[in-house]
Parts: structure tokens; C-alpha cells; sequence
């Protein structure tokens, strides 16, 4: 599930969908901002709430994001 195999394709692994809503991080967002744009991107393929859930789950156990006390997810700088 995280990674592709011979059922779940690329383009629906979840380290390819944390991928894609790394990419989407410019800025610090609210999940709910997040998950509007990611849901636009992904118009042609719909992914579930809860995978975009565990994508963002994937992205906090691999520190490439932080929640900050203001609510934002943001992208963390430098592994700290």
C-alpha cells in the first residue's frame, strides 16, 4: 500500500499520493486547504479523504512535515 505492486498501481501508492501533497505544501495550510487542492489535482483519478489522510500520515512519520500551533501544516526545513 505504501509502495506499488502488481495491485495497487504508481499513481495509487501512498508514497506517490504523500508525494503529491508534498508538492502542494509551498506554503503552511490548513488540511482542509490542502485537501481541496489535492482533490482538484486528483479530478480525473478521486482519491478517498482517508488515503489523503494516510498520505499526510506518511509525510509526518517521514518528518517532511510539522503542524504548527497556528494549525498550519507546513513543510519542515532543515530535519528539525
Amino acid at each position: 500500500m505504501i509502495l506499488p505492486t502488481k495491485n495497487i498501481s504508481p499513481d495509487r501508492a501512498l508514497l506517490t499520493l504523500a508525494g503529491k501533497v508534498f508538492d502542494g505544501l509551498g506554503s503552511p495550510r490548513t488540511v482542509s486547504g490542502v485537501w481541496d487542492e489535492f482533490r482538484m489535482q486528483q479530478e480525473a483519478r478521486p482519491v478517498s479523504y482517508a488515503f489523503f489522510i494516510l498520505a499526510i500520515d506518511l509525510l509526518f512519520l517521514m518528518k517532511l512535515v510539522s503542524l504548527g500551533d497556528d494549525g498550519l501544516i507546513r513543510r519542515r526545513v532543515g530535519g528539525h
